[in-house]
């Protein structure tokens, strides 16, 4: 049995993993890259292996960055079986045609500029219609069952607690008469997200490939993060201003829902409290998103999937996803008349790293404005725009316009849909029979070495952090059986141009903010402005240069 990581190696997208055994090749998961350029142009790529050799595709969950390139798939030739849990084909269908609408868009948007420059216009990795067309390749299929897939291969689909349908994957391979079992965890959920299940305990493994987002981050417990909530709120309203949430559309929308319902019930009762929910109650809360709407519909058809807790308040007729103040805005004229308005509200807009839709215009009308806040509730990947305003951008850029932030920023962790440190190693630690090997993937490399080294100090475990390409033969040792050559070295070598032009934008930004702080604060004398006149002249010759000789 061998296993390829061609996705979510040392970064936390693009999840995509090639296992051959029994003679048969298979996927697990097949997701969108998102965030640093040099990250997304891979979507375009062509795939790293023959579409038309795989048998079929397991999939962990509904997550773009999971399932995003299933439609590129069928558009380039696969048509069999995608496994996945009901749930997740129920997200799918509203969320891979959602993914296929904005392919279109952008691809518009780039080609508009093409077109004035007289280059070749691009296609879109594919269009909402192909998305449509690759849903006929999914099986649903439920928890908590072993299926065989094959005489040789069983796989049985567990809850991961992450989102609605998200499923840890057992898979049983035999080859020469003896039989190999490989845990995929796709991501895994905290233990007090609203509304879900706590992620399945596994009990046995050879082979565990985990997620490790937060490898080295701890999330603040569950009541102090509903504290915070309502205090971040609560200040904001007080003062006149508007609380903007970019929530990704599907699972965390839901569950900030959740919270805002069962905010009432809180035992933090005091007359400050009483204030606060007072002021929370009669403050109207938009969920601007279509997506999330539709998102919303699917986890009310599929409340059989909740906690105990959420089951419990279903029965005595409290819906945990409906209360007073409560609108959904489907229209773009819906959507614009809540940035022209002047009272204060909470909006919350997807995407949940702000890289497309309409939290990006709800951004743009609120950020400048030091009455309202911008509260995160979600992991923010590197080169997103949120992961900036995160990590305190002075000013963004949307829409091509720069704009001051000046609104309050506050990140809530603990709403993240990813178990945390303690987490992820209490998962390893109930394995009853402990992995021979485990593999991390689906994180930063700086947060997936401290977690190796946990892993390493508290169980003695062997634990690899893949690069991308690289196979391993899962025989009794663990090997690379060898790291895959990059086809296109001048592919490569475009990735290491762009990464380094953002590297450039980010320190001229830099640059920019300190040169001005000397010159205002007159900290510099006539010599010294003359002399980096003169170096900033060379720098503008050396760009006009790049440029006109590219």
């Amino acid at each position: 049995m061998k296993v390829t990581f061609f996705g979510a190696t040392k970064t936390v997208t693009g999840s995509n993993f090639l296992v051959e055994g029994a003679g048969r090749k298979f996927l697990v998961d097949c997701g969108l890259y998102q965030g640093l350029t040099k990250e997304e142009i891979k979507n375009a790529e062509p795939f790293p292996y023959d579409v038309n050799e795989i048998d079929f595709v397991l999939l962990t969950h509904a997550h773009i960055d999971h399932s995003g390139r299933i439609p590129k798939l069928y558009k380039e030739g696969y048509r069999n079986k995608v496994y996945a849990t009901n749930a997740t084909c129920d997200l799918c269908a509203i969320m891979l045609p959602d993914s296929g609408h904005i392919q279109e868009t952008e691809t518009e948007w780039k080609n508009r500029k093409r077109i004035r420059r007289g280059e070749e216009l691009l296609v879109p990795i594919y269009d909402a219609e192909t998305a449509v067309k690759s849903l006929e390749l999914f099986k649903g299929v439920p928890y908590n069952q072993i299926i065989e897939l094959d005489d040789d291969i069983h796989v049985r689909f567990n809850d991961a607690g992450h989102m609605l349908g998200s499923s840890i994957i057992e898979v049983w391979i035999k080859e020469n008469g003896e039989n190999k079992k490989i845990v995929f965890t796709g991501d895994l959920g905290n233990n007090d997200i609203p509304l879900l299940s706590e992620p399945t305990m596994i009990e046995d493994a050879d082979f565990l490939v985990m997620e490790s987002t937060y490898g080295n981050r701890m999330h603040i417990r569950n009541d102090d993060k509903a504290k915070l909530f309502i205090d971040i709120v609560t200040d904001t309203l007080r003062q006149g201003g508007t609380v903007v949430i970019p929530s990704f559309a599907v699972g965390r929308t839901q569950e900030i829902l959740f919270e805002l319902d069962k905010i009432k019930e809180s035992d933090l009762d005091s007359p400050d409290f009483e204030k606060k929910y007072e002021i929370l109650m009669n403050t109207p809360v938009y969920v601007d998103s279509p997506l999330a709407i539709s998102a919303t519909e699917v986890f009310r058809e599929n409340m059989d999937l909740f906690d105990e807790e959420t089951q419990e308040l279903i029965k005595r007729g409290d819906n945990p996803l409906e209360f007073k103040g409560l609108k959904f805005t489907q229209t773009a004229d819906e959507s614009k008349a809540l940035n022209e308005s002047n009272e204060s509200a909470i909006i919350i807009s997807a995407s949940g790293m702000c890289e497309v839709g309409r939290i990006k215009h709800h951004l743009k009308h609120n950020i400048w404005n030091p009455k309202n806040t911008i509260l995160f509730v979600g992991y923010q990947a590197q080169g997103t725009l949120g992961r900036k305003i995160v990590d305190g951008a002075k000013t963004i850029k949307i829409f091509g316009e720069e704009i001051a932030v000046n609104a309050r920023v506050e990140y809530i962790e603990g709403y993240s849909g990813h178990a945390d440190q303690e987490g992820l190693l209490n998962f390893i630690y109930s394995f009853i029979k402990k992995p021979d090997h485990i593999f991390l993937v689906h994180g930063e490399e700086e947060g997936q070495k401290v977690l190796r080294d946990k892993i390493i100090e508290t169980t003695n475990l062997p634990v690899t952090i893949p690069e991308y390409g690289e196979t391993y033969d899962l025989a009794e040792t663990v090997k690379i059986f060898g790291a895959m050559k990059h086809e296109n070295i001048k592919a490569y070598k475009k990735l290491e141009i762009i990464d380094r032009i953002e590297t450039l934008k980010e320190e001229l930004v830099d640059m920019e903010s300190i040169v001005k702080e000397d010159i205002l604060a007159n900290t510099v004398n006539d010599d010294e402005i003359s002399r980096l006149n003169e170096r900033i002249k060379a720098l503008e010759r050396q760009i006009v240069e790049i440029v006109e000789n590219k």
